[in-house]
């Protein structure tokens, strides 16, 4: 039997990934860690753990013991921050002799800041590129951008902290972040025209499994609504990026088309993202392809991807007989 660990179980990839596994192998042993002793994963959970925060000094030693006790064959982090400890800490990771659903150390680097993912898509020229800037006033960037344009940060994801630039008291107001915080640019196209596009990538350069959808957001920056979505020219565009990219397992790239009919990059999130859970209701099933790739070293196979529409509700999960897990 093998045993799969996946952190942040609380969040929405982190469950999502739990009932993803659970449909793709009924017999694995799930382990879910969480830092929150009631983090709702641990219902979908064989065992669960919770976990002192990431960035804190015990994390490593606790993670390492954790990761023996159960004799855990496959680590799949849950959420963003875990992603960037384990990348940072792959060569502790190797003393627990389990594999790890990593990106290649370069994307997760790349990711981390959006004026860097800015500058390799100028280096290689690449059409995807949206036009970005760290410095200008507001009169040169208004030139350059139009109005409204974005102030958007270097750091983070799910469009949190944007700063809609309407007028010149918008961007004063801002300035200061400029450069080191904060970074311009124009505004692509519409909220309707937002695409969320998910590859299963071998690391030398080929994009391997696909699903795409065009998506509404939902106030917190994730996806509320998705149709399954096809167009050859973002097919093409997602090979180009992966050529160069070179991304490894479960990567999730984001777009919105232009004016022009053009695609272009908002983000490559090296990770599995939240929108897994929908994706597998369409027959794109990330979990079971990490199986595939890191226990059974194979790439999977391209699923049939089945049409349709999603829409996100709150649910609840109730327990009766007692007050806690």
């Amino acid at each position: 039997m093998k045993t799969v660990m996946v952190t942040g179980v609380g969040a929405i990839m982190g469950y999502g990934l739990l009932k993803s596994l659970r449909e793709a192998d009924p017999s694995i042993r799930l382990l879910g860690t969480d830092i929150y002793d009631d983090a709702v994963g641990r219902a979908w959970c064989d065992a669960f753990e919770q976990a002192p925060l990431t960035a804190s000094g015990e994390y490593a030693q606790w993670l390492l013991d954790v990761l023996a006790r159960y004799e855990v064959d496959l680590l799949i982090p849950g959420i963003e921050q875990d992603v960037h400890w384990l990348s940072d800490h792959r060569a502790l990771l190797r003393q627990a002799r389990c594999e790890v659903a990593l990106n290649t150390p370069h994307l997760i680097d790349l990711s981390r800041d959006k004026w860097a993912m800015d500058q390799a898509l100028a280096a290689l020229g690449d059409p995807s590129r949206i036009p970005s800037a760290l410095e200008g006033d507001f009169q040169s960037l208004q030139a350059a951008f139009g109005l409204p344009f974005l102030l958007k940060p270097r750091k983070g994801s799910a469009s949190k902290g944007l700063v809609w630039v309407r007028q010149e008291q918008d961007f004063s107001a801002n300035a200061p972040l400029l450069g080191t915080v904060l970074m311009a640019q124009p505004i692509i196209g519409s909220a309707a025209r937002e695409y969320t596009v998910a590859v299963f990538a071998d690391g030398q350069g080929g994009a391997g499994p696909s699903i795409a959808f065009q998506r509404s957001l939902a106030s917190d920056g994730s996806t509320a609504k998705a149709r399954v979505f096809h167009d050859a020219g973002l097919d093409e565009t997602v090979a180009r990026l992966c050529r160069a990219f070179k991304p490894l397992g479960p990567t999730n790239l984001q777009f919105r088309q232009d004016d022009d009919g053009g695609w272009r990059l908002l983000e490559i999130n090296p990770r599995i993202s939240s929108t897994s859970s929908i994706r597998r209701a369409f027959g794109y099933n990330e979990a079971a392809m990490c199986l595939a790739f890191y226990l059974d070293h194979r790439m999977p196979s391209a699923p049939t991807v089945k049409s349709g529409f999603a829409v996100r509700y709150i649910e609840d999960y109730i327990v009766h007989d007692r007050d806690h897990f």
